[in-house]
């Protein structure tokens, strides 16, 4: 691999030292690798809780804004396309710039968008400054993956992923319960504004401590095709799986954009062989190892996204958990991603990744069968369990499949890789919430009518069964104002009981991916390419 070419400066010039074999770090804050490891925690951290915490506040946005159920799912789906869309050339950006630069760009604006959206006073406002979140975002995601593999020798590279997935991680499934701390006790823009203050520690640490890294052979041009053909197929595919549930998978527009984006994928590829500089090298896909990585990501984000999707509605609807219950008792699997985060790091360091995310990817699926098991009766424990095997096998995976796809691409691409990881777990998620999504419309449609009848209840007319088929799918029962409590009661065994049968039928999907998945790691390795950030900067 070619040397780095180290910028404290942002100008670009300037060889680096050698750091010590040893890997110990210099005196001084600048380039120090474990505090650059702080410091791109508290900016992905601001990311990866925006991403669950706001779903907590939609209730109270669309009350108070006087908002429509699709205004309110656009607060979501702005901010996922505009993320999922930019990711990939966001990195690029920071292969070009500098992945300093990039990140302190990614903070601010994310921040600055974030106390935008909590001073709005209209739903349009809010979806406009979600957009812009993303967009900040997408820019702060793989610049810090960037810094990690630029500042982090090899050998300990594993356990620094190790603590950015948990920090993800952590994140990720905190969000409801501070979430729903907020909204009860403060209000829905508390949600938004604390990100202000996370956001300006985050620019401080970055000004005080992150150290520019540029390769030598950086790109120096835009591949402004490439990036308009990529973006342009990125929002049909993502599109596409947003808007599926609500037009049906048959439909005629599911399908074009689907065929869109198909088409803008191959014109995208056929591009990039063309090109001088182009925005993804296909030659990074001769890598198997990489390629299996982009693909087990997206494999797990299927399972665990997915999958996971449905046990907030079973824990609130089925088992009446108020939303800070139900993020509690999400805690056995975030306890497990904590402690497992780092260990995998190490475990990955010395096995090597191929052991660990198999087993990861094994645990994953006997979590999902078991969550298969679940019923209306299932007690905190047995749920505790299978939430904990989740997160137990989902650490490993976090963190090899990252180590995996980053590590084998060339250093002057770390960007590219970073956003390759990002967006392949947006894609996942996106895929799996869409799949087994209409995994579970198809059994619940399939099994009410039936149920319904079985029970005794008064038949319903054809518009009425579809309306308590889309109650039924989140594990809400249709009983009308003023049915006796005779009836509600046996509408309510009726609904939960076809909602679960959907999330088992579900979860064994998942389970199957999951299973899958196992076999795609097999492919795996350690990054060939790892070595080229050991000896960079302060170390």
């Amino acid at each position: 691999m070619t040397s780095q070419t180290i910028d404290t400066t942002g100008s670009g010039g300037g060889k680096a030292p050698e750091a010590p074999s040893d890997g110990s770090p210099s005196s001084g804050l600048r380039g120090h690798p474990w505090f650059t490891l702080i410091t791109v925690a508290v900016g992905v951290m601001m990311v990866a809780l925006d991403g669950t915490i706001v779903a907590i506040a939609n209730p109270a946005i669309q009350k108070d804004l006087k908002a429509s159920f699709a205004d309110v799912q656009w607060i979501t789906n702005g901010y996922f396309l505009a993320l999922a869309v930019s990711l990939i050339t966001a990195g690029k950006l920071g292969d070009r710039f500098g992945h300093r630069q990039t990140f302190l760009i990614g903070v601010t604006g994310f921040a600055a968008a974030s106390g935008a959206i909590g001073l709005s006073s209209s739903i349009a406002a809010v979806v406009t400054f979600r957009v812009l979140q993303g967009l900040f975002g997408a820019l702060l995601m793989p610049a810090a993956l960037g810094l990690l593999r630029a500042t982090f020798p090899a050998e300990k590279l594993n356990m620094a992923i190790g603590i950015w997935g948990m920090v993800i991680g952590a994140s990720t499934a905190g969000g409801p319960i501070l979430g729903g701390v907020l909204v009860e006790h403060v209000n829905w823009q508390s949600v938004f504004f604390i990100n202000v203050p996370v956001g300006a520690i985050a620019l401080l640490l970055g000004l005080l401590i992150l150290l520019d890294h540029r390769a030598e052979n950086a790109p120096r041009s835009f591949d402004v095709l490439g990036i308009a053909l990529l973006s342009a197929a990125m929002f049909c595919l993502v599109w596409a799986l947003i808007k599926a549930p609500a037009w049906g998978w048959g439909d005629g527009k599911t399908w074009a954009f689907l065929a869109a984006s198909v088409l803008g994928f191959a014109l995208f590829s056929f591009w990039e062989t063309k090109v001088k500089e182009p925005l993804i090298p296909l030659g990074l896909f001769r890598s198997v190892p990489l390629s299996a990585g982009v693909v087990l990501m997206v494999l797990m984000a299927i399972a665990f996204m997915g999958g996971l999707f449905f046990v907030t509605f079973y824990l609130q609807n089925v088992h009446g958990m108020k939303p800070i219950d139900a993020g509690l008792h999400l805690l056995p699997l975030t306890g497990m991603m904590i402690v497992g985060s780092p260990l995998a790091g190490a475990m990955i360091t010395k096995l090597g990744p191929r052991i660990p995310l198999a087993g990861g990817m094994a645990s994953v699926a006997i979590a999902m069968f078991g969550m298969s098991t679940l019923d209306t009766d299932t007690g905190s424990a047995v749920m505790s369990l299978w939430f904990a095997l989740l997160g137990l096998g989902l650490a490993p995976v976090m963190v090899g499949a990252t180590e995996v796809i980053v590590g084998n691409a060339p250093m002057e691409l770390s960007g590219v890789a970073g956003g390759l990881q990002q967006a392949a777990m947006q894609i996942g998620g996106s895929l799996g919430t869409a799949v087994l999504g209409a995994v579970m419309a198809s059994k619940v449609d399939g099994d009410l009518a039936g149920n319904w009848k079985d029970a005794g209840l008064p038949a319903l007319t054809p518009a009425q069964l579809d309306q308590a088929s889309e109650a039924v799918q989140v594990g809400v029962a249709p009983v009308a104002k003023g049915t006796p409590q005779a009836i509600a009661a046996k509408i309510t065994d009726v609904a939960h009981d076809t909602f679960i049968s959907g999330m088992s039928l579900a979860s064994l999907v998942a389970c199957g991916v999951a299973v899958v998945a196992v076999f795609v790691a097999l492919l795996t390795k350690r990054g060939a390419n790892a070595e080229a950030g050991a000896g960079v900067g302060h170390i």
